[in-house]
């Protein structure tokens, strides 16, 4: 049996690869949802109206949480990449723009023109998950 095409292929994470990953798709979202970047348009979109002293209103949980996701993402893309074969980083970054492609735009854009949600709000969300996913599968498959 193929490592690649088994559990087994466990034996072979990269756990310095695999937080690597998931501590910059973490800052990314930062940086990404910062009002230096896309905070303003995104909360526009949202309808979300800032109020002295909402800003820090549950920001450590959702840290933790999205830090907790990241991670979680990171071990399947892992995954994919392995299961896959990539070993570069072109193939990874491919990896990654196939599963935004396929798990993120392809169930974003109708939920949101079902939600009647404005365009730019998919643009922003869904561009900040094509560069995470693309970066980190990019780091993922050339570290190994």
């Amino acid at each position: 049996m193929n490592d690649t095409n088994s559990l087994h292929v466990l034996h072979h994470l990269n756990v310095a690869a695999l937080f690597m990953s998931a501590i910059m798709i973490w800052v990314l979202g930062a940086l990404w949802y910062s009002p230096a970047l896309f905070a303003k348009p995104w909360m526009k979109a949202l309808g979300i109206a800032p109020k002295p002293g909402d800003a820090k209103s549950g920001l450590a949980l959702g840290m933790i949480a999205s830090f907790a996701g990241d991670v979680l993402l990171s071990f399947v893309l892992w995954h994919m990449i392995a299961w896959s074969g990539s070993s570069s980083w072109g193939l990874g970054a491919f990896v990654g723009f196939l599963c935004w492609l396929g798990f993120f735009a392809a169930t974003q854009l109708p939920q949101g023109i079902y939600e009647k949600r404005p365009s730019s709000l998919f643009l922003i969300n869904a561009g900040y998950w094509l560069v995470s996913l693309m970066a980190a599968g990019a780091l993922l498959a050339a570290w190994k």
